[in-house]
């Protein structure tokens, strides 16, 4: 059995679990504007690596910009927007490269990576870039963490939100004999603050010293596209959630104390 997986980034730990058990999951990766498919993983060596987006597709190019950005020409380009002449002189350049928008990298010159969005790298204060989605794409490789949005924007250091997976947090707690009544309480419990510090600082050991996730703070809720943190395709919406916890990144870059 494959299945064919596009819109949001799948974990490579989820990925390794579903080949293991006979389902093959084959990643790909593309756009609206690329008819819509630019890489996929096959079924098969030497066109399939876990963990990336697959190889490119017959008769399309990639090549990746110095600032990282990738880049794709061939017949699965679109001609342009329709009746929008300056967003398509923005999007396909003269030589009929289109520019994604995304960040990426070539694996060994074949299996492309995806690591974020060019518009969503952030520069600390130092002058340093941090690449948000590298970042919560690892921490998501816990059982214990759902979600997890990366900051730091014109900050020091780079932080995090994190919202806890509840189900395989609350397991580990009755194991603890920790009560699991009201979220709130509960990612305020030592024993849970203590396992998700752990959590971090194990990850951290993969990380650059600017990439590291110096501090970070728990929140209560699950973030889906019916609550509105999510996009349908599962994506961080990232101004959503930074409007929704300003008290708490606030708090996070001693700012000023978290309104009541």
């Amino acid at each position: 059995m494959a299945i064919g997986i596009g819109g949001a980034a799948l974990q490579t730990r989820l990925e390794k679990v579903f080949w293991a058990a006979g389902i093959k999951l084959l990643n790909m990766y593309g756009l609206t504007e690329t008819s819509p498919i630019i890489t996929i993983n096959r079924s098969q060596a030497p066109d399939l690596r876990l963990g990336s987006v697959g190889a490119v597709i017959k008769d399309v190019e990639v090549k990746i910009a110095g600032d990282g950005e990738i880049l794709c020409k061939g017949p699965n380009v679109m001609l342009g927007y329709y009746n929008d002449e300056t967003a398509t002189r923005e999007a396909i350049d003269s030589e009929g490269w289109f520019h994604t928008g995304d960040i990426g990298v070539l694996a060994d010159g074949k299996f492309l990576q995806i690591t974020d969005r060019k518009k969503e790298i952030f520069k600390l204060s130092n002058g340093k870039y941090v690449s948000p989605q590298a970042i919560e794409k690892l921490f998501k490789e816990s059982v214990y963490i759902d979600q997890v949005m990366v900051i730091g924007d014109g900050e020091k250091f780079t932080s995090a939100l994190v919202s806890p997976n509840f189900e395989t947090l609350k397991e580990w707690c009755l194991d603890q004999g920790i009560v699991t009544g009201d979220n709130v309480i509960l990612i305020q419990d030592g024993k849970v603050v203590e396992l998700y510090q752990t959590i971090v600082k194990e990850f951290n050991k993969d990380l650059g010293t600017e990439e590291q996730v110096k501090r970070f703070k728990m929140v209560p809720d699950e973030w889906t596209p019916d609550s509105g943190e999510l996009s349908p395709t599962l994506k961080l919406k990232r101004r959503v959630l930074i409007d929704k916890y300003s008290d708490l990144i606030n708090k996070i870059f001693n700012k000023e104390p978290v309104s009541a």
